[in-house]
Formats: structure tokens, sequence, C-alpha cells
């Protein structure tokens, strides 16, 4: 298996010490970089690739749950905080795992493993580089078939844990992929993440509020840490 890159954003030295010292026992991880602010670690993520983030969530001028909505593709995330009351915020926004201080090693385990099973379990992504003038696609594997799914047909995807669906019109197909895989390959011009785990089609929406979207009378929640930039994504013009 390939080993996991990963960076620590922390800046409590004593907590990243920990971290770093789990790390070292764990063989299918591979520490890259440990940071003390989202700033510095921001840079870090556009010069090489990192898998999976263990963010603090108070940190020096950005913090860790606002430094993840910066980030358009983020890596996998696992929290590490002091304080409970945030675990809704971090779901929210799609993070894989949740670490209270003082972690301890069976916990973090735990946690890793968690990322390794998603890795091993997740097939090749699915293809969406159609040849010139080929209508835009997906190739996404059910039940041992490549299903050929065209963007223009989606109205929205829904997260089920290692599964998503993707509804058309039509007809709907469950498939063993992330969210956060499918979503990076769709126009961002025509779909918008809404919830951590929804992703509609923009030109399909028959209403929205400040809570919710209506697309083919089916009602899907805004969640409420992504409703600022949703509504005002939503109106603006397609």
């Amino acid at each position: 298996m390939e080993r996991i890159s990963c960076m620590i954003i922390e800046d409590e030295p004593l907590a990243a010490e920990i971290l770093i010292d789990y790390i070292s026992q764990v063989p299918f991880l591979d520490l890259k970089k440990t940071c003390s602010d989202a700033l510095y670690a921001l840079e870090v993520l556009q010069q090489q690739r990192i898998d999976l983030l263990f963010l603090d969530i108070h940190l020096p001028r950005l913090k860790g749950l606002d430094f993840i909505r910066t980030l358009k593709h983020p890596p996998k995330v696992i929290l590490t905080t002091a304080y409970r009351e945030y675990a809704l915020d971090g779901y929210e926004l799609n993070v894989m795992d949740y670490l209270l201080k003082p972690i301890h090693f069976n916990r973090f385990l735990m946690a890793v493993n968690k990322i390794k099973e998603i890795n091993l379990a997740s097939p090749a992504s699915p293809a969406s580089a159609p040849v010139a003038n080929e209508r835009p696609h997906l190739l996404i594997n059910v039940n041992k078939k490549r299903i050929r799914v065209f963007f223009d047909e989606i109205l929205y995807i829904e997260s089920r844990k290692e599964y998503v669906n993707i509804v058309t019109q039509s007809k709907s197909y469950l498939t063993k992929y992330q969210i956060s895989e499918i979503e990076e390959l769709l126009d961002r011009k025509k779909f918008i993440r809404i919830h951590r785990s929804f992703v509609v089609a923009r030109e399909k929406l028959s209403a929205f509020s400040a809570g919710e979207v209506e697309i083919n009378s089916q009602v899907i929640p805004i969640g409420r840490s992504y409703k600022e930039l949703v509504l005002s994504i939503l109106s603006q013009p397609l």
C-alpha cells in the first residue's frame, strides 16, 4: 500500500510532539511537515501533495475550521482539539474524525486505520475527461458494470458514508466513492456543495430559501457552515 502523506497543523509544541511520535509508530503514515499556523500550511499544500491533515481548531491568525473552508480541494482531515463543542461544525465540513486532547494512542490508531481502510476500499477515480466534442460524463462502477452518467442529467449527489448516490431525472446510481472525489470532477459553475452530504446541480433547482433547496420535488437542507457561501452563489445568475 502507498503510504499516506500527512501534515500536522498545531501551535502547541507538546501536542505537536505527541502527534509526531504517534505518526512515527504507524508504518503507513509519512509525515511531510509540521506547521504552527494555517497560513504556512497553505503554502505547503500549494507545493506538495498531502493526503491527510491533523488539524488543531484553535490556531493563530486563521482558525482550523476557517482554514478548511478556504481549501477548494482539501485533503482528508482529522481534527485535534480540547473542545468537544466543535464536533458538529467539523462533520459539516466532511472531516474524517475528531480527536479530543489529550489524545491517546489507541484512539489515534482507530482514526488513522479508518483513513487506511477508506483508501484501500476506494477504487480508481471515476473517469471524467472525455475527448474533444464528447458529451461530458462520469464513468462509475455499479454492480460490477461501468456506467456512463452525463453531467447534464445529474440532479444531485448524496453522500452515504463510503458510497455516493448520484440522482438523475430517470434513475439513481449507488457507487463506492467519497463525495469529495466526485465533487473534484464537477464544473463548479454548474454544481455546488450545499451540505457535507449533498452536491446539487444549480440549473436544476426549482426553488431555494435560507435553509433548503428544492430540486425535482426533493427538499434538500443547506448545511449551517455552507449557508453564507451557498446563498451568495445562488443569488447570482448562472
